[in-house]
């Protein structure tokens, strides 16, 4: 059992851990003073490629590609590039105990790493089937997707069950780019949901109207109002039919799981102080306990412009959560500060030839504009919120990077608006003009 002390410890190996270790780095970390432990096998890489690129039938997405942090257009941080660095890289190293009081951390291999600051960076993992007693959930081929790992199970089923039947149970982000993907590989799709229409938390039956029917003429199957409530397997152990809630059942070589995550807050339990599902957090990341920061999908941080407290599951949020922390920790050591975090909620999407993203809060009332029509060869419409006479959210299929810009800084500003009907009448043009 080896004992070994750092500075800094970042506990993760996620999108979060990879740019907390690039703000590090930029604000001059000194060799031997930080170190990044990682249960994973490879240095922290920018996740969405994993339900993306690296799916892909041909040109597929390959690390060292998608180290973090290009997916902002940083730097490329490659496991030698930690060392330059002078940045510890731990991996495939589990942490089974950690005791916030003593600033330590045990390994499943009985290792000790001691701290005198803590960055939690543990993000989130998938809801499984198996969680809710569904029977048969632990059939062979019945896949879930979070870590690379689980993607290269998930490219070795598809290259095995090549023109099979494929099964999707979520319509959410997960759902919805998977789906795609499979299509792609020609898979026979067919996507489950028990919501009334995909995405139901952030689109509305409109929006989803649109992705529902573009994504039934390529060829997806969509069921929805029923869920997945059992599955039977042929003798060899492997998924044969999904069983729906409604009596119907699906044949199935393959059963892809996207029905959500809860964030990895266990190792913490009872020693930091908790809110919405997450480690509550300040405005600099930092919790409850002295030295200890939280980041990513397992912080719940008071989101000034709204005067609410919220945690997010998103790759923007644990990017820039993650820079914030780090720089709030050395602008503290030199007696200053930093700015509070004030972030604006962002969520973007690709699959097929669609390209979407949303600024804002979806609260209030909503108007859709553009063209919608899912047939039309290039797509281009959008949406707004508005509440209390201001626009609070933005949503836009298709725009440009100008475009997207507006729609941001429509989603900041708030601004007046008439009437819902002129929104509509306006388009992108309302947020060209503020």
């Amino acid at each position: 059992m080896a004992e070994k002390s750092f500075k800094y410890i970042i506990l993760g190996g996620g999108v979060s851990a990879g740019y907390a270790a690039k703000e590090f780095a930029n604000q001059g970390v000194k060799p031997g003073e930080l170190a990044v432990i990682s249960k994973e096998a490879v240095a922290p890489y920018e996740r969405p490629a994993l339900s993306k690129g690296y799916l892909f039938p041909e040109g597929a997405a390959r690390l060292p590609g998608f180290h973090t942090c290009v997916g902002s257009g940083g730097e490329k941080f490659l496991p030698e590039t930690y060392k330059q660095k002078g940045i510890e890289l731990i991996l495939s190293t589990e942490i089974v105990k950690a005791d916030l009081a003593a600033k330590s951390l045990v390994s499943a291999a009985g290792d000790v790493f001691k701290y005198e600051t803590l960055i939690i960076a543990t993000g989130s993992t998938v809801l499984r089937l198996t969680d809710f007693g569904v029977q048969g959930a632990d059939s062979k081929n019945i896949l879930y997707l979070r870590e690379i790992d689980d993607a290269d199970v998930l490219v070795e089923a598809i290259k095995a069950k090549k023109g099979g039947k494929a099964v999707v149970v979520g319509g959410g982000y997960i759902g919805l780019e998977l789906s795609a993907v499979l299509r792609l590989n020609n898979l026979d799709v067919t996507m489950v949901f028990p919501e009334p229409w995909c995405m139901p938390r952030l689109f509305t039956a409109d929006i989803a109207a649109f992705y529902e029917t573009y994504y039934t003429n390529k060829g997806v199957k969509i069921i929805k109002g029923t869920v997945a409530a059992g599955f039977t397997a042929h003798p060899s152990g492997e998924v044969k039919e999904v069983q729906l809630k409604d009596g119907r059942s699906l044949e199935a070589d393959i059963v892809i799981v996207g029905v959500g995550a809860k964030p990895l807050t266990n190792l913490f339990k009872g020693q930091v102080e908790e809110d919405k599902g997450g480690i509550k957090t300040d405005a600099f990341f930092k919790t409850s306990v002295p030295d200890v920061y939280a980041v990513g999908d397992v912080a719940t941080f008071p989101l000034k412009m709204y005067g609410d407290v919220r945690r997010v599951e998103h790759v923007d949020h644990s990017r820039k959560s993650a820079e914030q922390a780090v720089k709030a920790i050395k602008a503290a050591e030199g007696g200053g500060a930093v700015e509070e975090y004030d972030y604006l909620p962002f969520f973007y999407s690709r699959s097929f030839d669609l390209s979407w993203q949303f600024y804002g809060d979806n609260v209030g009332d909503s108007v859709l504009f553009g063209e919608s029509n899912p047939s039309s060869p290039k797509p281009r419409f959008g949406a707004y919120w508005v509440q209390d006479g201001k626009v609070v959210g933005a949503f836009m299929e298709g725009g440009n990077p100008e475009e997207f810009r507006c729609l941001a800084n429509v989603a900041k500003v708030r601004p007046v608006a008439e009437s819902l009907d002129e929104l509509k009448k306006q388009g992108i043009l309302f947020a060209a003009k503020i």
